[in-house]
């Protein structure tokens, strides 16, 4: 497989592909992160996904021309809960209110990805479905405190101590729920390689 570039910074996508054993290399993109309101949810992702693609293509034409005939893979993910995208909690109180909305309930991840693969725009996304026990909120002030997940989306990370103890059941692919859904990227990729 060829290396390509992870328009991210995030660092559980990087260790995923990592675990992959799979060469990139990381630019970052400085993309706006919002979407239009009447988008559908299942969309939103992907749109972002697309924005990150565009700006980590152009940065590479003004200031990385060594790369510009490296793909680009760029993600981007969700959770939503009844009908409502629950974001990165700006601090201490949003993270407890998300996670109490998500308590006891089921509510969906969703990771779009785009692939710039040899000029051309390929996307896709997935879902997980992930159901959290019913949280105390001793627990939750516990987590908040010690894990401070203001960078996460729903305000939790499912690889640490609240998946461990607060998440009943999964639906679909893990490794989505981190952020990527590694596996059906790599099996984009191969197709593409091999068309």
């Amino acid at each position: 497989m060829q290396p390509f570039i992870l328009a991210s910074q995030s660092p559980r996508r990087q260790m995923l592909l990592t675990w992959a054993d799979v060469s990139f290399e990381v630019i970052i993109s400085d993309s706006d992160e919002t979407y239009p309101a009447s988008m559908d949810l299942n969309e939103v992702p992907i749109y972002i996904a697309k924005n990150k693609a565009q700006a980590v293509h152009e940065k590479i034409v003004l200031n990385h021309p060594q790369h510009i005939n490296k793909n680009i893979v760029a993600a981007d993910t969700i959770v939503a809960l009844d009908g409502h995208v629950l974001g990165k909690p700006a601090n201490k109180e949003e993270a407890i209110a998300s996670l109490s909305a998500l308590s006891g309930k089921t509510h969906r991840v969703i990771t779009g990805v785009v692939l710039r693969y040899q000029g051309k725009e390929y996307s896709f996304s997935e879902t997980t479905f992930v159901t959290f026990n019913k949280l105390t909120m001793q627990q939750i002030e516990y987590y908040v405190e010690n894990y401070s997940p203001f960078d996460k989306a729903g305000g939790y990370a499912i690889q640490e101590w609240i998946g461990v103890v607060g998440i009943q059941s999964i639906q679909g692919d893990f490794y989505n729920v981190m952020g990527l859904p590694v596996s059906k990227l790599l099996q984009k990729i191969k197709q593409l390689e091999e068309a």
